[in-house]
């Protein structure tokens, strides 16, 4: 098996428009994987956005 490719959804842009832009590019996706990124504030921590990425695959 090759280097996985995968695409993330770009700041300003939404889900369906990654996944055309994939889809432009000839893949097609095969995993979706969101990574919270967490803010630390005075005494908690919480969730400030969540990152969408797509490990994909040629069509």
């Amino acid at each position: 098996m090759g280097k996985k490719i995968t695409y993330e959804v770009e700041e300003n842009e939404t889900i369906a428009e990654c996944l055309d832009r994939i889809a432009k590019d000839g893949y097609q996706p095969v995993r979706r994987i969101e990574k919270p990124v967490f803010r630390q504030g005075n005494s908690e921590v919480e969730v400030a956005e969540q990152r969408v990425k797509f490990e994909v695959k040629k069509q």
